[in-house]
């Protein structure tokens, strides 16, 4: 176990200011806190907030996160309080170990609103000070390394609770040694077999390339130096993690593998990075699509390098990444690397610097938090956040947006601003037009086109990669939705009260509205649109006085009859109809079709075109389903008058919106008789959205077509189209 001066010792190595007697205080408070307490190893407890102190003496953070990672199970697992804490070591310490108290106590592997839920705590803990995040993940790490002490159940929980947050946590800090060996230490827990298999390949790969790996540097090494730029070399092996999830990805065996060895060069400055990688695309074949330049264009974890792979010697593929020390600094320790000294009352420590974009990154994970999105929408998009590799593309203007892999310019319109990705209708990538769909690539500049009559459709959810653009569609595909049920409401609401004989007003259902345990008017129509209020109910909340007419009163809900609908039921029956005429009856609801302001859809087996006579039925929590006055299905709701809806059609006769029907056709069991029936319906311009076909005799076969057409008088001529053809017996509407 390190002994005081051995942890002192590490600190000056750094920071040769460093407030001695504070870290000889925590150190001794530390020990007695924890007292006899061991762990599951048998180790003295101690030895675990030591060991962890060591791991960030490593990334030389300043004495406070030191202290307080010496400190950090006190709260929890001692009789130590906060107070005490702030008494002896100050109120910054005290706030960081009880912002890691708190983060100890989260399940982050459980179901998923939990995880959610217990995933935002961890931010929020955090936002304040990222270096709660610092010790928290050398804390993880201690606990990795000696992973196998714990029980077998616990394992295989804290091991999954690091692949899937600590480890991709630690990649946005841009901590990317500190990540593998998480990731690594994980992947060996939770599969044990892949683990020994690759590290097994790996070892027979290494006993039969014998130094490669120190051939390639030192002729690196040498290449480099004759051209004068001074250089130092290191090569590796890829971690087995790494190499597994290569292998998963891109779904080919070990032996497929051809880049498993990756080098190191670094040089003095900037333009070195430039000159080295002349000299290596010079001396070897490079690789086609696998340079990548993070200096010009930053990951958003602040990573910058030059990627280049190239066939080097022993025709071995080598992965080559060149850099600066300040950014191997930043590449091995991440937002650590980030830590400046300052001076504050006459003693130095380390402040971290704002500035960096991966602390940028966290910030705007954190304000996600305020935008009221649901557990399960956080973690969603937090979880993309955290896994997806980056794409960086630009706006006209030359604003990078950092994108996962496979995001489309709905992703890039949301991350531009939620009102463009909600008013965006088209885009133009690189100057050409093309699909919002389009899957972008690194480089590409994308021009959002927008318009103000567009809402994003609900499908945009499906194709989103982002978070972020696939919460903004559900809010506003839910807005619209409830938009939608308040302006039917409205409308049911006030023909419903001209029925009654009552006067319909705004300030009157404001003050009923504690009757009706709503909180606004909107609230009111949507439920009212959603049948969730009766309009009964409504009228009384008004007028308390009032009382329903009873059933034998109501006829057919109110409606004003002006002409009767027929159709023969399947034992013979009658059923009579009293059909609204938009004329005479103008208090009817107006459809303008699917794509209109109200919650509408078309029945099943046969639809609605204009010029049918059409009833409205009212379904809670669906809207209104309309019906031809024809349809068989009108029979189930005549026990229920109260969901009945005059309805009209509203449609401009230019239109070119179509509307669902359903014919049957009876043809000719031939070769050729189905491609003449589609024939006719196109060359009427009719669109066939769906056909079924049976045999009803060895002569004849059935075809029930669900066709879009504009009107009933477009209807009617493809009917009367494919009467006229010769294979065609015969042609009859779906009556549903």
């Amino acid at each position: 176990m390190m002994r005081q001066y051995e942890l002192v010792d590490r600190v000056r190595r750094y920071n040769p200011d460093t407030d001695e007697a504070l870290l000889d205080r925590a150190y001794v408070y530390a020990m007695r806190a924890h007292g006899t307490q061991l762990r599951a190893s048998g180790d003295p407890y101690f030895s675990h907030p030591l060991e962890v102190a060591a791991i960030l003496t490593d990334l030389e953070l300043d004495d406070a996160t030191i202290v307080a990672a010496l400190l950090h199970d006190t709260i929890e697992d001692t009789g130590a309080t906060k107070a005490e804490i702030e008494k002896l070591f100050g109120k910054q310490i005290a706030d960081l170990v009880e912002g890691l108290t708190k983060i100890k106590k989260l399940d982050l592997v459980s179901k998923q609103a939990k995880q959610a839920e217990n995933l935002r705590k961890l931010l929020l803990a955090i936002a304040d000070d990222v270096r709660v995040l610092l010790v928290k993940l050398a804390d993880r790490l201690h606990n990795m390394r000696t992973l196998k002490y714990v029980p077998q159940e616990k394992r295989d929980r804290v091991a999954q609770e690091t692949l899937d947050i600590y480890a991709p946590l630690a990649a946005r800090m841009g901590m990317q040694d500190m990540r593998e060996e998480l990731e690594d230490l994980s992947f060996r827990q939770l599969s044990a077999d892949a683990y020994t298999s690759i590290t097994t390949r790996v070892e027979e790969l290494r006993e039969r390339n014998g130094p490669l790996v120190e051939e390639i540097e030192r002729e690196l090494q040498d290449e480099l130096s004759a051209r004068g730029i001074p250089a130092r070399v290191k090569g590796r092996e890829k971690r087995p993690y790494s190499i597994w999830r290569k292998m998963e990805r891109k779904a080919i065996g070990f032996e497929q593998l051809s880049d498993l060895y990756g080098f190191r060069v670094i040089v003095q400055g900037v333009e070195d990075c430039y000159r080295a990688l002349g000299v290596v695309h010079m001396k070897w074949p490079i690789v086609p699509g696998r340079f990548k330049d993070y200096i010009s264009t930053p990951k958003p974890n602040d990573y910058r390098s030059v990627h280049t792979t190239v066939i080097g010697p022993r025709r071995q593929r080598v992965e080559l990444q060149i850099r600066t020390q300040d950014m191997e600094d930043i590449a091995e320790y991440g937002i650590a690397a980030h830590a400046l000294y300052k001076d504050e009352s006459g003693a130095q420590s380390i402040i971290l610097s704002n500035e960096s974009r991966a602390y940028a990154w966290l910030r705007k994970t954190i304000e996600n938090l305020s935008q009221g999105l649901s557990p399960e929408e956080f973690l969603e998009h937090t979880k993309l956040e955290l896994f997806h590799d980056q794409v960086f593309c630009f706006t006209p203007k030359g604003r990078l947006i950092a994108l996962p892999r496979r995001a489309t310019p709905i992703d890039f319109a949301y991350a531009v601003h939620t009102d463009v990705g909600n008013t965006a209708v088209g885009c133009k990538i690189n100057g050409t037009i093309a699909p919002l769909v389009s899957e972008l690539k690194n480089g590409d500049e994308v021009e959002i086109i927008t318009s103000k009559a567009q809402t994003p459709p609900g499908a945009w959810e499906t194709i989103a990669v982002t978070g972020k653009a696939r919460a903004a569609v559900r809010r506003a595909t839910r807005t619209a939705v409830r938009a939608q049920y308040a302006g039917l409401g409205r409308k049911i609401a006030e023909r419903a009260f001209a029925r009654a004989g009552k006067a319909f007003g705004e300030e009157a259902l404001a003050k009923a509205m504690p009757r009706l345990a709503r909180t606004s008017l909107d609230d009111v129509f949507a439920a009212v649109g959603r049948g969730e209020i009766k309009t009964d109910d409504l009228i009384r909340a008004v007028y308390p006085d009032w009382s329903a007419p009873r059933p034998d009163e109501r006829g057919t809900g109110g409606r004003a009859p002006t002409g009767e609908g027929w159709f023969e039921l399947k034992k013979g029956q009658n059923l009579k109809f009293k059909i609204p005429d938009a004329a005479e009856h103008p208090a009817a609801i107006p459809i303008r079709g699917i794509n209109g302001d109200l919650p509408v859809r078309f029945a099943p087996n046969g639809g609605a075109v204009p010029g049918d006579r059409i009833v409205g039925i009212l379904t809670p929590g669906e809207g209104i389903t309309i019906y031809p006055i024809h349809s068989r299905e009108l029979q189930h709701f005549e026990d229920a008058p109260e969901r009945w809806l005059d309805v009209r059609w509203d449609v401009d006769e230019l239109t070119d919106g179509r509307f669902p029907a359903q014919i049957v056709v009876t043809a000719v069991n031939e070769p050729g008789s189905l491609a003449q029936v589609a024939t006719g319906i196109a060359e009427r311009n009719g669109n066939i959205e769906g056909i079924s076909m049976r045999s009803r005799s060895p002569d004849f076969t059935e075809m029930v077509i669900d066709l879009g057409v504009f009107d009933l008088r477009h209807l009617n001529g493809i009917i009367s189209d494919l009467r006229s053809r010769a294979v065609v017996s015969s042609v009859e509407r779906s009556s549903g």
